[in-house]
C-alpha cells in the first residue's frame, strides 16, 4: 500500500510514484463473501467478480509529507504522535530493517448497505520515509453490501498488489512477515484458519531503503483520492517483532511513532491504542467512513 497521506503542515515534500491495484495471478472470481452475523448479507452471484474488478480499478495518487503533530507522549522513549489520511498504527524509524512480524484475528466488515468501502491490515519494512514499499497482509472490501476479505502481498519497484487469498474471512488467525537477507526479501502470510489463503515469495530489491518498519491498517486510494473506509470495528495486532542492524527487538525497542487516521477536517477515521505493556501490540479502533 502507498506512504501514508499526511497533513501538510510545511513545505518539505517527498515524492513518490503513483502505482495501481492490480489483481495478481492466480486472482479468479471464487472468492468469499463474509457472511458474519450483523457483518453484511451474503453475496449475490457475480458480485465476487465485480467486486475484484473494483479492486483492480484503483490507482494511487502521490502522497504528502511526513508529517508529526509535535506531541510526544511521556514515559515512552522516542514516540511520537503522527496524523495521517490513510494510515493508523505504528512505524519504527531508523536504518537497516531486515524482519517485520505480526499477528492478528480478521476483523469483520460491518457492510449493509455500503456500495464500496475498503480497508487494508498489513505489516512492512519502507514506504513511511521512502518510496520503496514491501508489505503483506489482508485486505477487507466492502462491496454493494457484501463484504470481501483477500490476502496480499506488494513489492518494489512493481508496486502492484498482488491478490493470492480469495476466502480470508472475519475471525480467520492471521500471521504476515517481511524478512530481508541482503537484497532478497521473503513476504509471508499464513493464515492458520483457511490454510489456502497462506502464502510465501521471495522477490529482489537492490535499491530498497529500509528505513523503517510499519503495522498499519490502511485506507487505500483510488484515483480521486482516499478510498471510504471499512468499518472493521476493531483491528488488534499482537505479537510484532523487528530486527534492524544487529538489534532484535518489538515496537517499542525503537523510535515509534503512532499514527491517528484523520479526514481532510481533522475529524478522527481510525484511532490506535497504546502499545501493550510488553512493546508489541496494540488495537486501532474504526470512527467514520470518510
Amino acid at each position: 500500500m502507498q506512504r501514508p497521506r499526511k497533513l501538510l503542515i510545511c513545505s518539505l515534500t517527498i515524492p513518490l510514484a503513483a502505482f495501481g491495484l492490480l489483481i495478481g495471478a492466480g486472482a479468479g472470481t471464487a472468492a468469499s463473501a463474509s457472511t458474519t452475523p450483523g457483518a453484511s448479507s451474503p453475496a449475490p452471484a457475480g458480485a465476487t467478480a465485480l467486486a475484484l474488478s473494483a479492486i483492480k480499478s484503483l490507482t494511487v495518487g502521490q502522497h504528502a509529507t511526513d508529517q508529526r503533530t509535535g506531541s510526544t507522549r511521556s514515559g515512552i522513549s522516542g514516540l511520537t504522535q503522527v496524523q495521517s489520511t490513510n494510515w493508523s498504527g505504528y512505524a519504527d524509524t531508523g536504518s537497516g530493517f531486515s524482519t517485520v512480524t505480526g499477528s492478528w484475528t480478521e476483523p469483520s466488515g460491518k457492510c449493509s448497505g455500503v456500495s464500496e468501502a475498503l480497508a487494508a491490515f498489513w505489516v512492512g519494512i519502507d514506504g513511511y520515509s521512502s518510496s520503496s514499499v514491501e508489505q503483506d497482509g489482508t485486505i477487507l472490501e466492502c462491496y454493494l453490501g457484501g463484504a470481501y476479505q483477500f490476502s496480499w502481498w506488494e513489492m518494489y519497484p512493481t508496486n502492484d498488489i498482488q491478490v493470492v487469498g480469495e476466502s480470508v474471512a472475519a475471525g480467520d488467525h492471521i500471521s504476515a512477515s517481511v524478512v530481508r537477507t541482503g537484497t532478497s526479501y521473503r513476504l509471508a502470510v499464513t493464515d492458520s484458519t483457511h490454510t489456502a489463503n497462506s502464502f510465501s515469495t521471495t522477490q529482489t530489491c537492490s535499491s530498497c531503503a529500509n528505513t523503517s518498519a510499519e503495522w498499519i491498517a490502511e485506507a487505500p486510494s483510488g484515483s480521486s483520492g482516499v478510498e471510504p473506509l471499512a468499518n472493521f470495528g476493531t483491528w488488534t495486532e499482537s505479537g510484532a517483532t523487528v530486527v534492524a542492524g544487529s538489534t532484535h527487538g518489538v515496537i517499542s525497542s525503537f523510535t515509534d511513532d503512532e499514527i491517528t487516521m484523520i479526514d481532510s477536517s481533522g475529524l478522527v477515521k481510525a484511532q490506535p491504542g497504546s502499545l501493550n505493556s510488553s512493546g508489541n501490540g496494540f488495537s486501532v479502533t474504526f470512527e467514520r467512513s470518510t
